[in-house]
């Protein structure tokens, strides 16, 4: 596999190494991640990048991390797990996802699929992603500032829309932007969340939950 990505940057020393990440590969192994490429990729994408420096040493933990703007970094297994779901769509030409963050979850989707499009609805955070998968060498991920409950029906349809916050109900509305194979992945819930899957079932849209989650909450509108 071919990764999209600055091969200057990949390295890391102490608890950003190469040993530290192949750990955490072993880890997601053991927590149930199977598929090879998204293995591959997780194992070189360097997340470190993605948090400030004094969090760095924490980056390849099993959890998640502050990026500022009271948004974080999901944990890796949540990544993968993620990541997994969406490789399952078979199809990858176009994968949207809602809610860039740090730009992690992007870097990780755009090794994978052609193309990546990413809404952040606050503007700070949008510009600093920006930048960074800029820096990494990116250049097959599309990031827009703007409301990403209401998606990209210009750019649609997607092979997969992928939700890195917890909306309250599932957005039934957003499955006009799918692919007839299409998959859309998304925490439902407020207290108590599940991660959902949505996709065809013999010509029906069918909604499965999978397991428990916790992510920041989808809000709409946008902010600077």
């Amino acid at each position: 596999m071919a990764l999209r990505l600055n091969p200057s940057l990949l390295g890391g020393t102490g608890m950003t190494s190469a040993r530290t990440r192949s750990r955490m590969i072993d880890r997601l192994r053991q927590q149930g991640i199977s598929n090879r490429e998204v293995l591959a990729v997780m194992e070189q994408v360097p997340r470190h990048l993605f948090v400030d420096e004094a969090l760095q040493h924490k980056a390849y933990d099993d959890t998640s991390l502050p990026i500022g703007y009271g948004q974080t970094i999901s944990q890796p297994y949540i990544v993968a797990r993620m990541t997994e779901l969406a490789l399952g769509a078979g199809a990858r030409d176009k994968v949207l996802e809602i809610g860039t963050g740090c730009g992690y979850q992007a870097t990780v989707l755009a090794q994978l699929f052609k193309t990546v499009y990413s809404i952040e609805r606050i503007g700070a955070l949008a510009q600093r992603s920006r930048q960074r998968l800029a820096e990494l060498g990116v250049h097959n991920a599309r990031l827009r500032h703007a409301d990403g409950s209401k998606g990209i029906a210009d750019a649609a349809p997607f092979d997969v829309i992928l939700f890195a916050a917890a909306a309250p109900i599932s957005p039934e509305h957003l499955i006009t932007q799918l692919a007839p194979h299409g998959r859309l992945i998304v925490p439902v819930g407020e207290d108590a969340q599940e991660l959902a899957l949505i996709c065809q079932e013999n010509g029906v849209w069918v909604e499965t939950r999978l397991e428990p989650v916790r992510f920041v909450p989808l809000l709409g509108g946008i902010a600077q």
